[in-house]
């Protein structure tokens, strides 16, 4: 609805950590004593097209540098500008590319924290990120929410 640092406005996109650290930082937004409710979940994944945007050889080669992934983003949409994580985005959303390997900026993160932001994803092949629940915990529908 909003967009956020690595999708614009209207398009999709699943965010996740590499570790649970890092997805516990992300979702508390730097409030780590104003804990919210949570539920966190593996995910089985096997994706082709996942460009790592952590590796320096692969920004170079694709003509990004660091302001692209850091950039002051929502910043930038209140002085009514895109932001050039947007125009990154878009870019490679174009290209077919399914999700990127980014570091973290969540406040508080450990050094070397990194996210995965999918665009593209399903339960199968070429994109699949599958929610782990070999128990069968998760809610069924809307109703278990409740």
């Amino acid at each position: 609805m909003h967009g956020g640092r690595f999708n614009p406005v209207k398009v999709p996109a699943l965010y996740t950590s590499l570790d649970v650290h890092t997805a516990w930082t992300e979702a508390q937004q730097g409030f780590p004593v104003k804990t919210q409710p949570l539920t966190m979940v593996s995910y089985e994944v096997n994706c082709v097209d996942l460009y790592d945007l952590t590796d320096p050889r692969t920004m170079l080669s694709l003509g990004y540098e660091d302001t692209h992934l850091s950039c002051a983003w929502e910043y930038d949409l209140l002085m009514k500008q895109i932001p050039a994580s947007w125009k990154m985005s878009s870019e490679l959303i174009s290209e077919g590319i399914c999700g990127i390997i980014v570091p973290s900026f969540a406040k508080g993160v450990q050094t070397g924290a990194k996210n995965i932001v999918f665009w593209d994803w399903t339960c199968e092949l070429p994109h699949k990120v599958k929610v782990i629940d070999d128990e069968d915990r998760l809610p069924k529908n809307q109703i278990s929410w409740e």
